[in-house]
């Protein structure tokens, strides 16, 4: 070990408790470093007292456990919902949405303790990697980032992986926990779990039953569906209405509403998916993912954008706003310039986007019920009647039809000559 007067200073390590991180933390002490270990709550299930007990005893100088759920779920979950963010298509992007409000808190922490450096457990495929250091510069560009599983020296003694780790945990007197290691990795937070690695990277090979943490298996939910209730504002959830133990419930907190709309998807297995996606870095993978809570929320936001949203503004926002603002999510690209101009873009989107949705889950589904809106004017029901003609003129759907075919009119002569006919 490296004698105190010559340590090298202060480092901020984001540290989980498990193997790979605590390995992490005796390595970096050994190296010279004075480490301070961070741990952000955005709502997982982790014992986190134990965690810090862990890290204290391998040599930690300090421990933080910074509560992070109100500004997870309202500035980085909420947006998300707005626009209907995902990234192709199925992902919600439950880690990526994480990943800059834990950076931003080890930021902190390593400013507030003077830390010259920061550090973390990524591998050097994945995304999370790219996403941490790409917010650790933007917030803080002078922050000297240290990543083990890029370093040569630490590469080479942990040539072995798993068995190398615990190899070195034995000789450092590292506490492990004797249960046996999941042939997965997972990570959690109040949004989502997902599962990845291991036997998931052959991807014929089907998911095992207790892999899935958080939601009940479809086939043994409850056969009669659960119904409940979500009010937005301007987009953003601001009531959910449910049962609980026959008695009617009703939260207006954000990190309430999340983990009650969870309840509700957890139990009656909602929010499940098997993906193969491609990384940033240009390595497609396989991840499983389960989203309980915020799947209900976002299908039953994008049910009220089609009372309440002018088409035009959703077909522009659609375009150019909901699937770049998942890239920059995904990419890690949540400090950045065009993601605040994106932000903007979401806020005019949905100042008209208020109002209440009726819904059921059942055995891993979702099906809306019913809407209504108190503000939105959109929706005329006389106007759209069939039975109705209203102050609608029929008759003015013939010029509508043969303006709109002039241009197809066109493009049918000029098959027709070139002889290659329509019909």
């Amino acid at each position: 070990m490296t004698d105190s007067a010559q340590r090298k200073g202060k480092v901020c390590l984001a540290y989980s408790g498990g193997l790979d991180t605590s390995c992490i933390l005796k390595w970096l002490i050994n190296q010279g470093y004075d480490v301070i270990c961070f741990l952000a709550d955005c709502g997982q299930e982790e014992d986190f007292k134990a965690a810090e007990q862990k890290a204290l005893k391998v040599g930690a100088k300090k421990v933080y456990i910074e509560d992070i759920k109100k500004e997870f779920v309202e500035e980085f979950c909420w947006p998300a919902i707005q626009c209907n963010a995902n990234y192709e298509t199925l992902y919600l992007l439950g880690t990526s949405l994480a990943r800059p409000p834990i950076a931003r808190a080890q930021i902190k922490v390593a400013q507030k303790e003077g830390c010259f450096a920061v550090s973390h457990g990524c591998t050097g495929k994945g995304n999370d990697q790219v996403r941490f250091e790409l917010a650790f510069k933007a917030l803080q560009p002078d922050i000297k980032v240290i990543a083990p599983w890029r370093d040569s020296a630490f590469l080479e003694k942990f040539a072995g992986g798993r068995n190398s780790l615990l190899e070195y945990a034995s000789q450092q007197g590292i506490p492990v926990t004797s249960t046996k290691s999941k042939p997965w990795s997972m990570d959690e937070n109040l949004a989502h779990c997902s599962y990845e690695a291991g036997i998931l990277e052959d991807p014929n090979t089907t998911p095992p039953a207790d892999m899935w943490k958080l939601t009940v298996d479809p086939k043994e939910a409850p056969d009669k569906e659960e119904l409940f209730t979500v009010e937005f504002k301007k987009g953003i959830p601001s009531k959910l209405q449910y049962t609980e133990d026959g008695k009617s419930k009703t939260v207006t907190d954000a990190v309430d509403i999340l983990t009650a709309a969870n309840t509700i998807g957890r139990r009656n297995g909602v929010g499940r998916i098997d993906i193969v996606e491609n990384r940033f870095i240009g390595i497609k993978s396989r991840g499983c993912y389960e989203t309980p809570g915020l799947t209900l929320l976002h299908l039953s936001h994008l049910d009220l954008e089609g009372l309440t949203m002018d088409r035009e503004v959703r077909s522009l926002r659609d375009a150019h706003v909901t699937l770049p603002y998942g890239r920059a999510l995904y990419n890690g690209h949540y400090f950045s310039p065009q993601r605040e101009y994106l932000h903007a873009s979401i806020v005019a989107s949905q100042k008209d986007v208020n109002g209440t949705v009726r819904c059921a889950a059942y055995k891993g589904s979702f099906r809306v019920l019913g809407r209504w809106s108190e503000t939105s004017r959109l929706y005329d029901m006389e106007e759209s009647s069939m039975d109705d003609i209203g102050d609608f003129d029929p008759a003015a759907a013939g010029g509508f039809i043969d303006v709109e075919a002039i241009r197809l009119k066109k493009y049918g002569r000029g098959k027709m000559e070139s002889g290659e006919g329509l019909v």
